[in-house]
């Protein structure tokens, strides 16, 4: 008998272990298989970040070139900046896997549905969010932005786009059999975005009058951490809407 105990402890634990196993060479899998198609697909990556810089080196020339005016402007021009740039990639998020077949494929898997959404939103925010939040405080010299501000700038950016990027991704989820969903994801995601946007602003904004920073912070990362409970389900509910109807 104590042999067989043995043996059936064993068997327990390798059943327990394998899904376990399995589930996480899924979710390596996916996010390898979207980084090495994006980094193919370079202009994908390239087109927010392009539009990013091109927005913030257009304003200056359009309004003035006074200082203290940029300075004045220079959180909520930067964040509204991030977050259009953002939603541009957005589109695109589950397109090419609706396009040749992948998706469907990802929903017969028996692998939770949620996770390899999120896996693949954290690709998404990889080479899309957390390279704006790092070239932010690039373009935040050209809004003669106060020097104390840059990591309060990076930090909210990085803290906020992840939000953007999961927020978004339910949107994109909901429209992905779209012909042309953009505009009808725009409509979805933009009123979901106003909070992060007003914290993540708002950020910035204390630093430069030297105000609390940690509770605007603080919200962003109680933000982000909401958005990483429910919208995985989220995503995970309107692809199984948008592929079966």
């Amino acid at each position: 008998m104590p042999a067989t105990d043995g043996a059936l402890t064993k068997e327990v634990r390798v059943a327990c272990e394998e899904p376990r196993g399995g589930l996480a060479v899924a979710v390596w899998a996916t996010l390898k298989r979207d980084l090495m198609l994006l980094l193919r697909r370079r202009s994908e990556v390239l087109n927010p970040l392009v539009f990013f810089a091109i927005v913030i080196t257009l304003f200056p020339i359009g309004i003035s070139p006074d200082p203290a005016l940029l300075a004045a402007i220079a959180p909520g021009l930067l964040w509204v900046a991030a977050l259009l740039a953002a939603l541009l990639s957005l589109d695109s998020l589950f397109r090419a896997d609706y396009d040749d077949g992948s998706l469907e494929q990802l929903l017969l898997t028996p692998q939770p549905l949620a996770l390899l959404a999120l896996a693949k939103v954290a690709v998404h925010w990889l080479l899309t969010g957390l390279p704006l939040a790092l070239m932010a405080p690039v373009l935040g010299l050209m809004l003669a932005l106060p020097a104390g501000s840059y990591l309060v700038l990076a930090a909210s950016l990085a803290l906020g786009s992840a939000s953007l990027s999961l927020i978004g991704a339910i949107g994109a989820a909901l429209t992905v059999g779209l012909s042309r969903g953009g505009v009808l994801l725009s409509l979805l995601v933009l009123p979901l975005y106003i909070p992060v946007l007003i914290f993540g602003a708002g950020a910035v904004q204390a630093t430069i009058f030297g105000d609390g920073v940690l509770a605007h912070l603080a919200i962003l990362g109680a933000l982000l951490a909401l958005a990483l409970i429910f919208a995985p389900l989220a995503i995970a509910a309107s692809l199984r809407i948008s592929i079966n109807g």
